[in-house]
């Protein structure tokens, strides 16, 4: 029994990103910006995506309150996401009648979602969220550091780190019978390239607690990997403190990339192993650098820039992001985990080894 899972980061909307969105009938179209990442996207057995903004109905709204129209997340679905992540900092941006609609259009797309529920009822029916592909159960847990100091009001549920509530969780998710649990954390402080002490001590105790797996969102830019074996060579835990942006209209230079994580679970005698962890990195075009081109997630490996990448502003914002990302993973990564490239015009499907 195998199942291959992906997790992409922030998919965020900026103003910038609405405006170019929309079209003269008043419609919005996203397809475009997933066109080259839609193939590996769909590839993968479970696809997961932070979705930091909302679907709170017109008017739409970039930073600070962020709301946004209902078709980025069907673009997100057609993409290949399976389950969209909202316990993030901007699920409040348009109060709990935000997370109300929110959840209803996602419900309504038939899109699997946790973080957010409707009442304290809700969330003991549906949450943990447990994943089940034969005889693999996989338990999903998704938290917030805060939410902009909004609060729920009218019955409205977030789960905010809180590691009473999350041991709760965690003992539920094996009293359902989870294999292995995931949960993914919206921490860390924004645009620093390293986890800070809160973000070890806090993943040092959901490891210790019997979370193998956890994936990190919400600084914007990239941070470290850590893979922990055991006297075997296999894979105990892992650690992504965070993805970056999926996309975005960030400027400075790390937020306008981000990596893509992918893994194999593998059941074999009752117990489940982290198969061939990797990465892939990923990058945002965006219209006021290649005029007449709309936002599209790009793959990001030296190869792909080379054949294909003739702007040169763009081609030196890639290069630079590869390049820094580089450095950091090798300074700081932890076990081996291996940078892949998925785009069919670089050294196909090439494993590059740190």
């Amino acid at each position: 029994q195998t199942i291959s899972m992906l997790f992409a980061g922030d998919a965020m909307q900026h103003q910038a990103q609405l405006d170019d969105a929309k079209k003269e009938d008043g419609s919005f179209y996203y397809n475009d910006n997933f066109e080259l990442i839609k193939e590996e996207v769909s590839s993968a057995d479970i696809a997961v995506v932070n979705f930091e903004t909302t679907l709170g109905g017109a008017p739409y709204g970039g930073y600070p309150a962020f709301c946004s129209p209902d078709e980025f997340a069907i673009s997100l679905k057609r993409c290949g996401f399976d389950i969209f992540l909202t316990a993030n900092n901007h699920c409040l941006d348009r109060g709990s009648k935000g997370i109300f609609r929110t959840i209803d259009i996602l419900d309504s797309l038939n899109i699997k979602h946790l973080g957010t529920y409707r009442s304290n009822q809700e969330r003991d029916t549906k949450y943990p969220m447990i994943l089940r592909k034969g005889d693999i159960k996989i338990g999903m847990l998704n938290y917030t550091y805060g939410t902009n100091g909004i609060v729920a009001k009218q019955g409205a549920v977030i789960d905010y780190i809180d590691t009473t509530l999350i041991k709760r969780d965690i003992a539920f998710c094996n009293i359902k019978g989870a294999d292995i649990i995931i949960a993914n954390i919206h921490w860390g402080e924004e645009y620093q390239l390293n986890q800070n002490i809160h973000q070890k001590k806090l993943a040092d105790w959901l490891h210790k607690n019997g979370i193998r797996i956890i994936i990190g969102s919400h600084p914007h830019v990239i941070q470290p990997i850590e893979a922990i074996t055991d006297s075997c060579g296999n894979i105990d835990f892992i650690t992504i403190y965070s993805l970056g942006n999926f996309i975005s209209n960030m400027k400075t230079q790390m937020t306008k990339g981000a990596i893509i994580f992918r893994m194999n679970l593998v059941k074999e005698n009752d117990s489940i192993k982290i198969v061939n962890p990797k990465y892939a990195k990923i990058f945002t075009q965006r219209p006021d650098i290649v005029k007449g081109e709309p936002y599209k997630i790009l793959p990001c490996d030296s190869s792909y820039i080379k054949n294909n990448i003739t702007n040169t502003k763009l081609r030196t914002d890639m290069l630079v992001f590869s390049e820094e990302t580089d450095k950091l993973f090798k300074k700081y990564n932890k076990g081996e985990i291996n940078e892949y490239f998925f785009s069919k015009n670089s050294s196909s499907y090439c494993i590059n080894k740190k």
